[in-house]
């Protein structure tokens, strides 16, 4: 049955409903995301103990993402997102279910393992624009940045889960069996997610501009948009230099700590329990702090953090670190998330949210291609100091320039862009 149209994110009287089951199925399909990503990154690790192998995996787990959102974003904002939803994780669930297959045969080739994971990825870069694009319309505008922390709680909880489950399941059972956990949580999201009612908005039931056209006004709204563009440049340049680098964190305990599977689960369960705390903080006590302030301060931390990782000599201590890191992720994506849910139109939400993902997408692989033959070459050790003082000096340089300042006072609550300078 087709969802009612309307023109504003006019959220249903039974709110609350619609968010759990939205929730609970995300969630849901997350966890078994999670447990393939934890487990094919610790195969590819141990197995090749190689930087570029390494970076090769990350291309392709992130770079189809990055490529693909930028159609994705358009997609949310012409039809249902409920359905893109569904369509989407149906397909990565089904590039899983084919890879379980190949290496069940003896087929654990690289490349094959790659395009398995490159699949997946473009599954994501359509999936991933419509669910950021569709919380504001079951979620009442108030409710945003509270239900935007419980999400991030939830989702830090499975982060804190799914490498347990991928270490017990991997370290038992192989990887294989990973696969067909991932098939089974996904189809039980999707199921989960047909409860959830998403009305279709006016405007893209009435849509009568073309795919390009819609491709062009998104680019021309966030160009318009001061703070927004502000916001993005800000996202990829912390992306690159901390998310990167702590992709290769895992060959420096290889290299300098040993390659049990158990040092690689407690590095991602200590990030994972940093954010399940942090999460849960910004839910409750945080939930009302200047989204601002909470983003500005979270970058400066990813800095001295990164910097910490990097002077470690001791396991204990680098573990730590990762905690503390973890506790920096919510209080960095949470506010930004929901300052741009409150402040973007509508009928714009999808395509702006694809470049949030586009740009988390791309400085990954990109920033890993950079690193981890860098890694190679030189310590990781070296590449994590040097990444954490960048990080530290552009977010200083991003605070002091015009629209910086302007956002600092703003407190979060930017302003709509000109209506003049966004028309098609």
């Amino acid at each position: 049955m087709s969802a009612p149209a309307v023109s504003s994110p006019v959220v249903p009287e039974r709110w609350k409903r619609n968010a759990a089951f939205f929730l609970t199925g995300q969630t849901v399909s997350l966890f078994g995301s999670m447990i393939v990503q934890y487990a094919v990154m610790w195969y590819v690790t141990l197995e090749t103990r190689s930087g570029v192998a390494v970076a090769i995996y990350a291309v392709a787990a992130f770079l189809p993402q990055g490529i693909v959102s930028i159609f994705g974003g358009v997609w949310a904002d012409r039809v249902n997102r409920r359905v893109l939803v569904m369509v989407a994780d149906g397909a990565i669930a089904a590039a899983t279910l084919v890879l379980a297959f190949l290496m069940m045969s003896g087929i654990t080739d690289l490349w094959i393992i790659a395009l398995a994971v490159a699949v997946r990825s473009v599954g994501a870069g359509v999936q991933t624009p419509a669910v950021q694009a569709m919380i504001p319309q079951i979620v009442p505008g108030d409710q945003l940045m509270r239900v935007n922390g419980i999400f991030g709680t939830i989702q830090s909880a499975m982060a804190l889960l799914a490498p347990a489950a991928a270490g017990v399941v991997y370290g038992a059972f192989g990887i294989v069996p990973v696969f067909f956990i991932d098939v089974v949580t996904a189809v039980l999201g999707i199921l989960l997610l047909s409860f959830v009612a998403v009305p279709t908005l006016t405007a893209v039931a009435e849509k009568t501009t073309s795919y390009r056209e819609d491709l062009v006004e998104g680019m021309r709204y966030i160009r318009s948009h001061t703070f927004v563009r502000w916001m993005l440049v800000l996202f990829a340049i912390i992306f690159f230099l901390t998310v990167a680098p702590s992709f290769i964190t895992p060959l420096m305990i290889a290299r300098t700590f040993g390659d049990e599977v158990w040092m690689l689960t407690v590095l991602e369960v200590a990030f994972s329990v940093g954010m399940l705390l942090s999460g849960a903080l910004v839910a409750t006590v945080l939930a009302k702090a200047s989204r601002i302030g909470l983003l500005i301060g979270s970058c400066f931390a990813f800095g001295a953090l990164s910097i910490g990782l990097g002077l470690s000599t001791d396991l204990v201590v680098f573990y730590a670190f990762m905690f503390l890191v973890g506790v920096a992720v919510p209080l960095f994506s949470t506010p930004s998330m929901t300052i741009l849910q409150e402040t973007v139109a509508p009928e714009m939400m999808g395509r702006v949210f694809s470049y949030v993902t586009i740009i988390m997408a791309l400085a990954t692989p990109i920033g890993v291609v950079i690193f981890g033959p860098l890694a190679d070459v030189v310590s990781v050790q070296s590449l994590l100091v040097i990444s954490g003082i960048a990080a530290i000096v552009v977010t200083a340089i991003a605070v002091l320039v015009p629209s910086g300042r302007a956002a600092v006072r703003s407190g979060g609550r930017a302003p709509e862009p000109e209506p003049d300078r966004v028309d098609a």
